[in-house]
């Protein structure tokens, strides 16, 4: 039997998700992989639609954009990136209704995992490194950020934005950290001792990242928050300034009042890996892409921090875990 997370309608996913039982998937077809799940990463990200999108589903729906595991079929004639064969570990992004203990995934998202790095970075290979790079790109592509300028990002301390930190040391950005307490500065202190943090629960917070930029422009700012966030991260952007939003943590909209984006001639762009990526980047791009999200995955492997690791049966408290405040490292399941 194949066990799988299930939800019909919209709401707490503590509440509303559950597990059901039914035969296991049937060979793939021409395109297709299938896969044995041995572990799949709880991201925000994934409860975020379980929780905006109320009233009855259609037919039941499996959550997950990204998972790890064992190939155990492929699809008769499918072409398959290097490195995945049957009985090799490989690793899925992204792929809707990956909770699974089987599933059937689109030959085009498995990517190869390289040899000796474990399920619990496997797991988290591709979704946030991907994020990592393509907010990267958003920095260098920016014109403002040439001219000696400071890269901000908020929510540093998360998985996401310990990953900014290390890529942008390999390449030299000037950054600055935002993380909500001086407990979670602290932290990020001891894993990147060379990069300034700021924690926004002291009160002139705005006024330390603009003493920590030394007199230098903020040009670029990374914000996975949003609401209120967003609207100081305005405040402190030289003029020519871009504000990158990627996530929507708060619950508020984003308040920026039009006077700030005319005088100062600010960006302000959304992205979104799940869906951006994929429909953005041309198939080269995306193996490049890849590529760097492995060579991030084996750089910066003590950066993939796990939370907490749970089992189907305690699916509720793995994604109550998950947006729980302060949490450092990404919730897993282990299905079997």
């Amino acid at each position: 039997m194949n066990r799988r997370v299930v939800y019909t309608r919209g709401g707490s996913p503590a509440d509303v998700l559950t597990v059901i039982e039914e035969p296991e998937p049937t060979a793939p077809e021409r395109g297709q992989v299938l896969i044995r799940t041995t572990a799949f990463p709880v991201h925000p990200g994934d409860l975020h639609p379980i929780e905006t999108y109320p009233g009855e589903a259609v037919e039941p729906v499996t959550p997950g954009i990204e998972a790890t595991g064992v190939v155990e079929a492929i699809g008769p004639g499918t072409r398959v990136a290097p490195g995945v064969e049957v009985g090799g570990r490989v690793t899925v992004f992204p792929q809707p209704g990956s909770w699974s203990q089987w599933f059937v995934a689109d030959a085009e998202a498995v990517v190869a995992v390289p040899e000796g790095l474990p399920d619990e970075v496997a797991a988290q290979m591709l979704a946030n490194p991907l994020t990592a790079v393509m907010l990267r790109r958003e920095v260098q592509e920016h014109i403002a950020f040439g001219y000696d300028g400071f890269l901000v990002q908020t929510a540093a301390g998360s998985s996401v934005g310990r990953l900014v930190t290390g890529v942008a040391q390999f390449h030299d950005f000037a950054l600055i950290n935002i993380v909500r307490s001086e407990r979670g500065a602290a932290e990020l202190r001891k894993r990147f001792p060379k990069v300034p943090v700021v924690a926004t629960e002291h009160p002139g917070w705005a006024d330390e990242v603009r003493e920590a930029a030394g007199g230098r422009p903020v040009s670029v700012a990374l914000d996975p928050i949003g609401g209120q966030m967003a609207g100081s991260l305005a405040d402190l952007l030289a003029p020519g300034g871009k504000l990158v939003s990627y996530g929507m943590i708060a619950e508020e909209p984003i308040s920026v009042h039009a006077s700030t984006l005319v005088s100062k001639s600010l960006t302000l762009q959304g992205k979104n890996i799940i869906s951006g990526w994929p429909s953005e980047a041309s198939p080269e791009k995306r193996a490049s892409d890849i590529a760097t999200a492995k060579q991030i995955a084996l750089a910066l492997t003590d950066q993939f921090d796990v939370a907490a690791t749970y089992d189907l049966g305690e699916l509720a408290d793995a994604v109550a875990h998950a947006v729980q405040p302060g949490k450092v490292g990404t919730i897993l399941v282990r299905p079997w």
